[in-house]
């Protein structure tokens, strides 16, 4: 039997990283026209249109064809672009932004989420996430304007009247001001064995000409472009990361490096094999920046980000700030604090002086100098903050639902604020960015809504792995998930 299928049109909505979609299904040339034609609109209202966008894109499927359907509408509307030549990490068009003082980058990626997905990022100026204001705005002009004409111009003839530049060279200054930012002696006093693992991804380059430059013998696995990613999801996570851990033992290697698909998320291998997972780095980096290197200055973690950090600040007498998850928060509590590092639990980190998003290839490059500049390994160093500060330990729980079930979860947990019962002491629950509850000993549990996925994404953290594993268990039995 024959059915019939309705067709609407599809609501754009940027979430935390950017508009996502699935391949064929969002994510279409239509839709992908009427994104860049929002993004037209909304510069022209903003008196933004006197300089040029500059547009990059990662080594997904189409990514490459959708920067150009990019620049087909943008110079349609009589701007002017600045194209990469090759596939180009996140952080390298945020730093363009900064530094060339544009007002707008664009980076076609849907950054750790499976292959299935392409998306957009919008980068506003000096080189920041667009905010939740700025993001919304586009949402209503891309509504607003669905049914418009979306004049467009053929990329040669863009390029004859003057409207596209191409950036053969982008990396250079990008590579130099990492260099500058590092203690080079050290790294190269130590000449480390690393295997780098970039997912497929587009981060390959820049790490590897600064490792290159600072005298590490570097190894790569995974460095061919690979839409489908290996046949897993480009996220730098310990289960995603099994045959790193695995090559860095057999191989003898002093350290593993890896990246997601567009270069802002950090895992990293011990030479035992051992994951050091993204709160550890956090850990590890801060610490480093002011117990050995002397920075002075508090900092910045999210909702869903170990509160190890906040022992670690105490003991140093500084702050540790909780911000809302999303990266724009992170960047802009630095600011605001004038934090040394700020970071989440999913892999992204910046530190000050840097760019305002998340680098995974400078985070990677410091990384490496702390591990050569103090002589200890990663663990060794986990060790003495744990002998100092107590251990935590995180557990994370990615729940799949029905999507007609959204309006009654949301419900349970944001208005009639329904909680599991608990054995340890709840001292406030919050609800600024999903539901948060804090207990007496500083373990917590989140439950909140992926920005990027149709998830529940829950988060728990304890000072044992099995309190923090009957924290998501409560949340699951009470909500049916």
């Amino acid at each position: 039997m024959n059915e019939k299928c309705k067709v609407s049109a599809t609501p754009i909505r940027f979430g935390t990283g950017g508009w996502r979609g699935i391949i064929g299904d969002d994510f279409i040339k239509d839709n992908i026209r009427r994104v860049s034609y929002g993004i037209c609109l909304l510069a022209k209202e903003e008196g933004k249109t006197d300089k040029p966008f500059v547009i990059g894109y990662d080594r997904r499927f189409l990514s490459e064809e959708t920067m150009h359907w990019i620049t087909e509408v943008i110079t349609g509307m009589g701007y002017s672009v600045i194209l990469m030549e090759r596939s180009t990490p996140t952080p390298l068009i945020m730093y363009l932004v900064q530094s060339m003082g544009l007002h707008y980058g664009l980076e076609v990626t849907a950054s750790h989420n499976p292959s299935a997905y392409n998306g957009i990022k919008l980068i506003v100026d000096e080189g920041r996430d667009a905010p939740v204001e700025t993001t919304a705005r586009l949402e209503a002009l891309i509504a607003e304007h669905y049914f418009d004409e979306i004049p467009t111009m053929r990329e040669s003839d863009a390029k004859a009247a003057g409207l596209v530049t191409y950036m053969h060279t982008p990396f250079n200054d990008f590579i130099d001001h990492i260099l500058s930012m590092l203690d080079r002696e050290a790294i190269e006093r130590r000449s480390l064995r690393i295997l780098f693992d970039p997912m497929h991804g587009s981060g390959t380059y820049p790490l590897t000409v600064i490792l290159h430059t600072l005298r590490c013998t570097v190894d790569t696995i995974n460095a061919n472009k690979d839409a489908y990613f290996g046949g897993g999801t480009p996220a730098p996570t310990a289960s995603r990361l099994a045959d790193l851990r695995s090559r860095v033992v057999e191989g003898g290697y002093e350290l593993g490096i890896a990246f997601d698909g567009d270069g802002d998320r950090l895992g990293v291998v011990d030479r035992d094999g051992r994951y050091i997972d993204a709160n550890e780095i956090l850990c590890l980096l801060y610490n480093y920046l002011r117990g050995y290197r002397g920075w002075t200055g508090p900092v910045v973690r999210n909702l869903a980000t170990t509160h190890m950090l906040d022992r670690i600040a105490a003991s140093y007498g500084e702050e540790c700030y909780e911000v809302p998850i999303g990266f724009k928060y992170i960047s802009a509590g630095i600011d605001a604090h004038d934090a040394i590092l700020g970071g989440e639990s999913s892999g992204g980190l910046t530190v000050r002086g840097h760019i305002h998003g998340k680098d995974s290839i400078y985070a990677a490059s410091l990384f490496i100098e702390m591990v050569c500049a103090t002589g200890l390994t990663p663990t060794e160093m986990m060790r003495e903050l744990e002998a100092k500060h107590g251990s935590f330990r995180m557990v994370e729980a990615n729940l799949s639902f029905a999507p007609e079930r959204k309006a009654e979860i949301v419900r349970t947990l944001m208005e009639e604020k329904k909680l599991p019962t608990f054995e340890n002491e709840v001292v406030r629950v919050g609800y600024e960015d999903g539901c948060k509850v804090y207990f007496a000993d500083d373990s917590f549990v989140i439950c909140r809504f992926s920005g990027t996925e149709p998830l529940l994404r829950i988060f728990a953290e304890a000072g044992k792995e099995e309190i923090a594993k009957g924290y998501i268990a409560a949340f699951r039995e009470m909500l049916g998930l």
